[in-house]
């Protein structure tokens, strides 16, 4: 009996679990929830429902929402819609599309234009109310996906803003009136090639045809002077460089903008300040910005750390850092510049002289920089030959040493695109261009690019040079295009149309609003860091001022710097060459 009282203690005792995953014997199962991949989903499909009802209203419910689709992805598109091929595509009876068509054009959703003269055929567009709901309706749902279907935690904003999100730009009420359409001269770079491609929206946008042409810089300075000498304007729409103004003004080859913009009502109080100031001349504005540009410095965020360094504030310590970096056994420079003969040289010795605090000619100084709006007789003095202009030739020649071996026939894309390939590891070049790494997946800087103003001499201040293009109509254009020409020259250049360049392969924003747009922020680090610097007042005009002969001043640096760096000419002897001709050439 005492065996069987034994065996029955032993028969109660517990056994521990074997591993993690087994449970002991009355071991109470905690219950955990489990959210399924489906019902993730459908949580996101209820929330798209309840966005769709609370941004869009009557639009979002299920019988209008296909009519919305369609619009909204046609005028993405550029493809005309009817009343007949919206029915069409709704999927709803022709009747009821029709009465849904009629509902939401009461509601201020949908633009009806007039296709022809006569009145009888009607082109339907979304409003611009329907594309800002539709714009927020869409980021919403971007959001939505990140977290709920990629289960992706948001990023947190680099500072506190009430940015808003932009909507796309809306159709012009009624169609330009322009025969044989619109014609335009362009830059070519990423923002005006963006501008091309869309050409079909903006056909659309504006209801006209678009025809462009692009050049290099130096060939579209060449075709402004050339239209300027023409009867009557080859051209509607021309891009002008920012440091043009002043010469195209004095010459007479531009159109002076205040009246129509005082009669518009056209809306330029986000651009940045010194972009619009480099638009106009003695206070008269001849251009609207449609991109800005800084010149940088960028360099391989992951080299530095590596090799334990901070990213350089100064030239000697820009130099320091390329003599450490440079090696040519391994394909790397240390750093890649404009170094060929020719424009590119011209600027880039005016922008790195800046940074030894010195402006190419004798602006007055003020507690920021120097006063580039303002321009006396006096200011009209080359500065070739001031200390600063000499320490800027010694810091090129320097560089010679950490550059590429091709250093001497480098101009604005070469040493972009030697950054961009692994080739040096830092560069002085243009924001304009960072899309080349920014935008390639394949290129050793894609997201590991840092951006900082020019590093300074012993008297300058951080800087960031100025770049740009502004949109401008020809003097001599028909005087009876003037009003439509205006209104397309607005249109392409609203904040609207800038958010769209953006987000088709520019990083070059004119305006806060649009670098500042949570979208178009998370395009790439650059939009913000140049916003940064904006807003510390380092992105300047007075480095390449907006002055008359500023062309021939540049023409002159490209010739006298290069013969510097290929050992043709000391130093005096090309800065004395370059005062005497900038001397002679300014004062006539």
């Amino acid at each position: 009996m005492n065996e069987t009282k034994g065996k029955s203690r032993r028969s109660v005792k517990r056994e521990l679990p074997e591993g993690p995953y087994e449970l002991g014997d009355g071991q109470p199962v905690e219950q955990r929830a489990i959210r399924d991949e489906q019902v993730r989903f459908v949580d996101f499909v209820a929330h798209i429902y309840d966005g769709a009802e609370t941004l869009l209203g009557h639009a979002g419910n299920q019988r209008a929402m296909r009519l919305v689709l369609h619009l909204i992805a046609s005028h993405f598109d550029g493809q005309l819609v009817t009343s007949s091929s919206l029915a069409a595509a709704s999927g709803l009876s022709y009747g009821t599309a029709l009465r849904t068509i009629d509902d939401l054009g009461e509601q201020g959703l949908i633009v009806r234009r007039l296709r022809t003269a006569s009145g009888r055929s009607q082109s339907l567009h979304p409003s611009a109310a329907l594309l800002a709901r539709w714009r927020h309706f869409a980021y919403r749902g971007e959001v939505l996906m990140r977290g709920t279907l990629r289960k992706e935690t948001p990023a947190r904003p680099r500072r506190k803003t009430q940015s808003a999100v932009l909507p796309p730009p809306a159709v012009l009420d009624t169609k330009l009136d322009l025969g044989r359409g619109l014609r335009v001269l362009v830059h070519a770079d990423p923002t005006f090639m963006a501008m091309l491609n869309l050409k079909r929206q903006f056909e659309m946008i504006m209801g006209t045809s678009i025809e462009s042409r692009a050049h290099s810089i130096d060939r579209l300075r060449a075709e402004l002077i050339a239209n300027a000498q023409r009867a009557v304007s080859r051209y509607d729409i021309v891009a002008v460089d920012l440091p043009w103004f002043g010469e195209m003004a004095v010459e007479g080859r531009l159109l002076p903008l205040d009246a129509l913009i005082a009669t518009s009502g056209f809306d330029q109080s986000d651009i940045y300040t010194d972009a619009l100031a480099s638009s106009s001349w003695q206070g008269v504005q001849y251009g609207v910005p449609i991109m800005v540009s800084g010149e940088i410095l960028v360099y391989r965020k992951d080299l530095l750390a590596v090799a334990g360094l901070e990213p350089p504030r100064t030239v000697e310590q820009t130099l320091a850092i390329a003599r450490a970096l440079h090696d040519p056994g391994a394909g790397l420079a240390g750093i890649s510049w404009n170094g060929g003969r020719g424009t590119p040289l011209g600027h880039t010795f005016m922008m790195i002289m800046s940074a030894f605090g010195q402006p190419i000619i004798n602006l007055t100084p003020t507690a920021d920089g120097f006063d580039a709006e303002n321009i006396a007789p006096d200011n009209m003095r080359p500065m070739f030959q001031s200390d600063a202009a000499r320490q800027t030739v010694e810091y090129l020649l320097d560089l010679l040493a950490v550059s590429p071996p091709d250093i001497l026939k480098m101009t604005w894309y070469d040493r972009a695109r030697t950054y961009a390939n692994g080739s040096a590891a830092m560069a002085y070049s243009h924001s304009i261009l960072a899309p080349i790494h920014e935008t390639d997946q394949s290129s050793p800087a894609h997201l590991c690019t840092g951006y900082a103003p020019h590093p300074t001499g012993a008297k300058g201040r951080p800087i960031v040079p100025m770049g740009g293009y502004s949109l401008a109509i020809p003097a001599n254009i028909a005087a009876n295009r003037i009003g439509e020409v205006w209104r397309a020259l607005q249109t392409f250049t609203t904040a609207s149309a800038t958010k769209l360049y953006l987000a088709n392969g520019s990083l070059a924003s004119p305006r806060t609003s649009v670098s500042r747009d949570p979208e178009v922020a998370a395009l790439s680090p650059l939009i913000s860091a140049v916003d940064d610097m904006a807003r510390h007042g380092y992105l300047r005009m007075w480095p390449r001022p907006p002055i008359p002969g500023i062309a021939d001043l540049i023409a002159i640096a490209r010739e006298e710097i290069h013969d510097v760096l290929t050992g043709a000419k000391t130093t005096e002897q090309a800065l004395k060459s370059a005062q005497h001709n900038a001397d002679a050439l300014l004062r006539r």
